[in-house]
């Protein structure tokens, strides 16, 4: 809704500076007011014909469209310096209402034809062999651009074009960590859309182009959190299916401490050693929705859904679900006669002793198996390393392993559930953070924006992320669910892929322009 009040703000600015500027052009102030024909006299007044102003029509190519037309429109009132494009481009109202007041800004004609009416006065010069007459008139053009504003134009463009598409499109991404390999491996570089679960808008308005939350080198932070615009998303062209990766703002991400390495959360620091001397001296930094890192995980369950894992496999709504092909566990191995290399020409990591911990999926057991017939090959008990699960209620929920987890139910828009002493810890951080409200305990009662509540009713649909290697994956079982508003897109394709993440390993041809969500 807010963001609706902001579009129709904005537009009355810009009405009320066509109303005040169309006058000097020898059009009625009023059709400056009026929706659709303001456009329609802005393109005659440019040199476009009105049908051009349907463009406008189309989203994201509309943001294009109205930038060359606000240029344009400066153009023709004989403001051609680079000042006055720039400015038409950040906020045209503030140029176009300037250009109004003004006692000597006149209007000189359409700057389109104008402009072209140049060009082609030169050609003919430069072919009728008259260069006296042709360096006369490339000298006496208005429009001529010095080099150097050529070149300042043509990266601002660039850069625009290049920030605009990450923003709304089409985004890089790098899988940095083993969490879903055997699918997707450290190294694979991948195409992300952003269209296909809706084009999500900004929520960051200050920020360095075509950089996500930090600035190299000097790793600070690459935005500014205010100005913010609210969540908005726009219509999907498709709906998110169990079993697709999916890349998403990590949703425990708002508070973080930042190491070298990665970003660790408050809880993190207070529940490992590591982490927190990972983090040294780090200061607590907060982030908006659209600025905490990036995750890709495959999407094991949706809203309305329930999930159980017994015995390392999940059950959705009672059903075992379809597993990944290289889905993988931790494995130790004991053997002597092992070829080390071909092991490791297998695409497995082999550890330092040799024996633990070994990712395998069911394929590379048993290839291992054939290659040594006295091998031994035994499931991690991960039992001793499942102290920290999502929802961190040992109470009630002690019990649950990474292996055996659940059941759980999975947050759907528009369903109430019941609030209890056990069910509090599964939902208390969509309430508070998630949705926003104002959520507190007192005298065991739960008060929801100042009403004592025994239900509530949620507000957005929610997600069930898993990584395929499934020992060696920080996800929805540490951290919950994963929000509707922090979806950023589907993986399409991996367009290029180097070894264990290096150049220097080499490049994984096989894997160039092949799918990103493949499940065999």
């Amino acid at each position: 809704m807010t963001i609706l009040i902001f579009l129709i703000v904005s537009y009355i600015f810009l009405s009320i500076s066509l109303y005040l500027l169309f006058p000097k052009a020898g059009v009625p102030a009023i059709k400056g007011l009026i929706p659709g024909v303001n456009f329609i006299e802005w393109c005659k007044l440019i040199g476009r014909k009105p049908a051009y102003a349907l463009w406008l029509l189309f989203p994201i190519v509309n943001i294009f469209i109205y930038c060359g037309m606000a240029v344009d429109l400066v153009r023709s009132f004989d403001k051609l310096k680079f000042r006055h494009s720039a400015l038409a481009v950040i906020y045209a109202p503030a140029i176009f209402t300037s250009i109004a007041l003004s006692k000597t800004d006149k209007y000189v004609g359409p700057a389109i034809p104008r402009e072209a009416d140049y060009k082609n006065q030169i050609l003919e010069a430069i072919k009728g062999n008259k260069p006296r007459q042709a360096e006369k008139l490339i000298k006496s053009n208005p429009f001529r651009k010095s080099a150097i504003r050529e070149w300042t134009e043509a990266i601002v463009f660039a850069v625009f074009a290049a920030a605009f598409i990450r923003m709304f499109l089409l985004e890089a991404y790098k899988i940095p960590t083993p969490s879903m390999e055997g699918s997707l491996l450290v190294g694979d570089f991948l195409f992300v859309s952003k269209a296909h679960y809706g084009i999500r808008t900004p929520m960051t308005v200050a920020m360095f182009p075509l950089l996500h939350n930090t600035i190299p080198i000097l790793g600070t932070e690459s935005y500014l959190e205010k100005p913010s615009l609210p969540y908005f998303r726009l219509p999907a062209l498709e709906n998110i299916d169990r079993n697709e990766p999916i890349v998403f703002n990590w949703p425990v991400g708002d508070s973080v401490y930042l190491s070298p390495s990665r970003s660790y959360t408050a809880h993190q620091i207070q529940t490992s050693p590591e982490a927190k001397r990972d983090v040294g001296n780090a200061k607590l930094i907060t982030r908006p929705i659209d600025k905490k890192d990036h995750y890709i995980k495959r999407c094991i369950a949706i809203a309305g859904d329930s999930l159980q894992i017994i015995d390392k496999q999940v059950y959705i709504n009672g059903v075992a679900a379809k597993n990944p092909r290289h889905m993988q566990f931790i494995y130790q191995i004991k053997a002597d006669g092992l070829n080390w290399e071909k092991v490791e020409e297998m695409g497995i990591s082999v550890p330092q002793n040799r024996q633990v911990p070994f990712y395998l999926d069911n394929e590379q057991v048993a290839e291992l198996k054939k290659m040594d017939p006295n091998i031994i090959i035994e499931p991690f008990d991960m039992t001793p390393y499942s102290t920290d699960l999502f929802p961190y209620d040992k109470v009630h929920f002690g019990k649950w392993t990474v292996d055996n987890y659940g059941p759980i139910y999975i947050p759907k828009k528009g369903v109430t559930v019941a609030l209890t002493s056990e069910t509090i810890a599964l939902y208390s951080r969509i309430i508070d953070v998630y949705e926003h409200n104002d959520y507190k305990v007192e005298n065991g009662q739960f008060i929801i924006n100042g009403v004592p509540s025994t239900t509530y009713t949620f507000k957005m649909d929610y997600y069930w992320a898993m990584g395929d290697n499934r020992h060696n994956s920080e996800d929805s079982r540490a951290w919950g669910f994963v929000p509707e508003d922090h979806i950023v897109g589907k993986p399409l394709f991996i367009w290029f892929s180097t070894k264990n993440g290096s150049m220097s390993n080499g490049i994984n041809w096989s894997r160039i322009f092949t799918s990103a969500y493949k499940m065999d």
